[in-house]
């Protein structure tokens, strides 16, 4: 007869049998099942009823070089394709573009609007949340060619194809707008230099006007008062020269009367006639005799010519020459075509190109309504469908989030099990043949 020893207990083990864990899963699979059931039923109920979101998209490109070649030859505002795509994605991107179009078209916004909150704020929640700017990666060398997409996300029954592609031409209407402007501004200004250089120039030349008239003038009185002092000379001499030869008549005729000439006489003749007896005899002579000679009566009716004389300005040609330069000298033509002068604009120096300069700016005919910025390559349209929310992804990951729930309690409820059956250790008997 056997003996049967007595038991031998052994501490539990604190590794986990896989095999028995995944058979008292098993067990549980209707729990398992049931969790997956009803994160599925859940899931597909979210997916049913949350609201749908919808994206829309528009791409702008850079427009052809010669849409922008009269602007460009104008040379006034000088504007590469690129750069006018740059600045719409500028106008695209600014707050205040954003905020101008949301206030310009209130009744598209109207499914954005809450009650009570300002229209600022629900801009700020439409800013944020639905738009979105995408360009090409600069660093990506197989990136298509200069393009801005503008993205947006909306709810079911709001219009956002509409609001976007009535942003994207609000956006470039206003960046035209602005270039409309800019080019004004830049006209206006480069017209009010030229204007102020041809001020300038026109001042510059009243100056050296004024100053050549001055020193004309000026010439003419230092000329004028120079020949007055000379013509002043020659009278002072003229006049000393008559008193000294009314003296030397007085002498000579007092002479004349001493030895009985009246007569004009030679010496010759005077001596050959007393010699004779004979009547006095006029002889012309070319040598010179005394003046008393000329005898009474000639020398006479000289001196009462030379004292009934009021000016010996006849007696010197010099005097005449004098009083034609002196009458020369009171009118100046010069200065009188110099003052005479009507449009003094065209006497301006080194001011043609400046003319030609703001006729060419005053006939710029720029159409800014027509310019062109930037090319609408694919305007936005109706998605075909939502893109959130994703209904089999929602459904996949709800089913698998149920699976994996439904492990995890099933996982509990096992070691909960074992933990009652075996509260301290196992008891393992052993029996000897």
């Amino acid at each position: 007869m056997n003996k049967i020893p007595p038991t031998i207990a052994h501490p539990a083990s604190d590794e986990i049998d896989l095999f028995e864990l995944v058979h008292g899963i098993w067990k549980q699979r209707v729990l398992v099942a049931t969790c997956a059931a009803i994160a599925a039923i859940l899931g597909i109920g979210y997916a049913m009823f949350a609201p749908q979101v919808y994206q829309a998209s528009s791409v702008l490109r850079a427009v052809e070089l010669n849409e922008l070649d009269a602007l460009n030859r104008s040379e006034v505002y000088p504007l590469s394709p690129a750069d006018a795509l740059s600045k719409v994605a500028l106008q695209l991107d600014s707050y205040d573009t954003r905020l101008g179009f949301f206030k310009a078209n209130a009744k598209l916004f109207e499914t954005y609007q809450r009650p009570g909150q300002s229209q600022e704020r629900s801009f700020d929640a439409f800013d944020r949340s639905l738009l979105s700017q995408v360009l090409p990666d600069p660093k990506n060398s197989n990136a298509p060619g200069t393009f801005i997409r503008l993205e947006m996300q909306y709810p079911q029954g709001s219009g956002g194809v509409a609001i976007l592609n009535g942003f994207v031409d609000y956006a470039i209407a206003r960046q035209r707008e602005r270039v409309a402007a800019d080019v004004k501004v830049i006209v206006n200004n480069r017209l009010a230099e030229v204007g102020r250089k041809i001020d300038a120039a026109r001042e510059n030349y009243e100056n050296e006007k004024s100053t050549k008239i001055a020193r004309l003038l000026e010439s003419d009185g230092i000329k004028r008062g120079q020949l007055q002092d000379e013509l002043s000379a020659l009278r002072e001499e003229m006049a000393k020269e008559r008193s000294h030869r009314l003296a030397r008549l007085a002498e000579a005729i007092a002479i004349a009367r001493s030895v009985g000439i009246t007569r004009p006489t030679t010496p010759s003749v005077m001596g050959a006639a007393a010699l004779r007896g004979a009547s006095q005899v006029t002889e012309v002579s070319q040598q010179t005799v005394p003046l008393f000679f000329m005898g009474t009566q000639v020398l006479e009716a000289e001196r009462a010519v030379l004292q009934q004389r009021s000016s010996d300005d006849i007696t010197n040609e010099r005097v005449a020459e004098i009083n034609r330069k002196l009458r020369l000298l009171e009118v100046n033509r010069e200065v009188d075509a110099l003052k005479a002068r009507g449009n003094e604009d065209i006497f301006l120096q080194d001011v043609e190109w400046l003319r030609m300069e703001t006729v060419r700016l005053r006939a710029l005919n720029l159409d800014m309504d027509g310019l062109k910025v930037a090319t609408i390559d694919r305007p936005a349209q109706e998605p075909l469908a939502p893109i959130k929310p994703r209904k089999a992804a929602v459904v996949a990951l709800s089913v698998f989030a149920g699976l994996m729930l439904g492990v995890l309690v099933a996982m509990v409820r096992y070691f909960a099990g074992l933990r009652r059956v075996h509260p301290q250790g196992r008891q393992v008997p052993q029996q000897v043949g």
